[in-house]
């Protein structure tokens, strides 16, 4: 009996743990760090050495599911959610991490990867058409200014006029493409603290996809998500749930002061 109980308790306490494990190519002897990016933000937990042939391995303890970024650079990280028990295996190349890693092991986490190989995917895309853009600037000799906080194109032709309409095409193309995947990303991970990640995916900088300041009508999103935590017994009480229920609250009075607005994306307009 005494046995039996001891086993018991060593299993329980194995499963409140989670691990980190992988090879970072181009990392040897490099170091990382983790931090936990609580309700309250992010929370430094811990420096990684990289060994010489760039493998690492980080177990952390677990108290509730929560995301943890790692990072091999301030600007170069990947968020994970790893589950109570689970052994991730990350791999990737160090200083393009988020660009090139893949994840396994946990679920939830991979589900995370895949919502960044699309990000990715957009990022890229976009890059193209903006360069493009400026191509056709520098080719019709138009110059861009700021006057009273706003982008002014200077020089402007009727011949940059008809290239910027293709542009501004496939600029609007790429984002629409991008709110059909984050939207249909909440749907189909309906009660995953993802939809967290997913609901403030940026595009083109800062401005967040599901972009609640410049169109109050996508603040359904935000209620869809909540009600799908808030339905998940694993998540209603999770401290994101919670923090994101009282955020929630805000960007309602916010949105409730606003019209909303026709979508009208430009390129002059987002950059």
């Amino acid at each position: 009996m005494f046995a039996t109980t001891v086993l018991l308790f060593a299993g329980c306490k194995k499963e409140n743990k989670f691990t980190i494990e992988g090879t970072i190519d181009n990392g040897a002897g490099k170091m990382m760090y983790i931090e936990e990016l609580t309700p309250d933000g992010p929370h430094f937990l811990d420096s990684i050495q990289l060994d010489k042939k760039g493998k690492f391995s980080y177990s952390g303890k677990y108290e509730y599911q929560t995301f943890y970024n790692l990072h091999t650079s301030a600007v170069d990280y990947v968020v994970l959610l790893p589950y109570k028990g689970e052994k991730l295996k990350v791999s990737g190349v160090f200083d393009s991490l988020s660009l090139s890693y893949k994840v396994d092991g946990s679920k939830e986490s991979a589900t995370l990867w895949q919502l960044q190989d699309y990000s990715n995917y957009g990022a890229y895309k976009l890059r193209d058409i903006v360069t493009a853009d400026r191509a056709n600037r520098e080719r019709f000799g138009i110059q861009t200014v700021e006057e009273n906080g706003m982008m002014k194109l200077v020089g402007d032709t009727a011949s940059y006029r008809e290239a910027k309409k293709l542009t501004d095409s496939l600029y609007r193309e790429a984002y629409d493409e991008q709110v059909a995947y984050i939207t249909q990303f909440l749907e189909d991970n309906s009660g995953s603290l993802a939809t967290l990640i997913a609901l403030y995916k940026p595009f083109n900088g800062s401005h967040p996809i599901i972009d609640v300041d410049r169109y109050p009508e996508l603040f359904t999103y935000y209620e869809q998500v909540l009600q799908g935590l808030e339905e998940n017994e694993a998540t209603a009480d999770n401290p994101h749930t919670l923090a994101f229920k009282n955020v929630m609250e805000r960007v309602r009075y916010q949105v409730e002061r606003k019209k909303p607005q026709a979508v009208n994306f430009s390129l002059n307009g987002a950059e």
